[in-house]
């Protein structure tokens, strides 16, 4: 089944809010090696002018590739997921994720395409706080490897 084009522009309902947690940026900076103290220590962070531990850039992952099971799940859509590769990450930040953030997710289909017989499925994911505060912008692209 391939990917219907008629989704490009469509927008899913906001994800429920996800309350960023001071252990879990610890774990997740320490799972990918940043050993910032700002990702880990408080006062670290708050001499750097931020409320509390800065999340690393790609810690946003964590909460949106959740956020695209709305996209991944859509059976109109066409995405059989034992196909997908992931192709391309982007992150565009109006602010650093902090721990005590409650943060939403707003999923946009952005492009869909096909290519020697694979779908490409770009999505652009708004991540804002409860409030509308915008926070990051995060894009992913998926290949939906054809028939071999």
């Amino acid at each position: 089944m391939s990917l219907d084009p008629s989704f490009v522009g469509r927008t899913y309902p906001p994800t429920a809010p996800y309350q960023v947690g001071r252990e879990k940026i610890r774990e997740f900076a320490t799972a990918i090696g940043a050993t910032d103290p700002a990702h880990h220590d408080p006062a670290a962070a708050q001499a750097l002018g931020h409320p509390d531990v800065v999340a690393p850039p790609t810690f946003p992952v964590l909460i949106t590739m959740a956020a695209s099971q709305q996209i991944v799940d859509d059976p109109a859509l066409g995405v059989d997921y034992s196909r997908v590769v992931h192709g391309d990450q982007r992150f565009a930040y109006t602010r650093p994720v902090v721990a005590g953030d409650e943060l939403v997710c707003v999923n946009t289909i952005e492009e869909i395409s096909s290519r020697s017989g694979h779908g490409f499925l770009t999505t652009r994911t708004d991540v804002t706080t409860v409030a509308g505060e915008p926070v990051v912008a995060v894009w992913s692209k998926l290949v939906v490897r054809g028939e071999s």
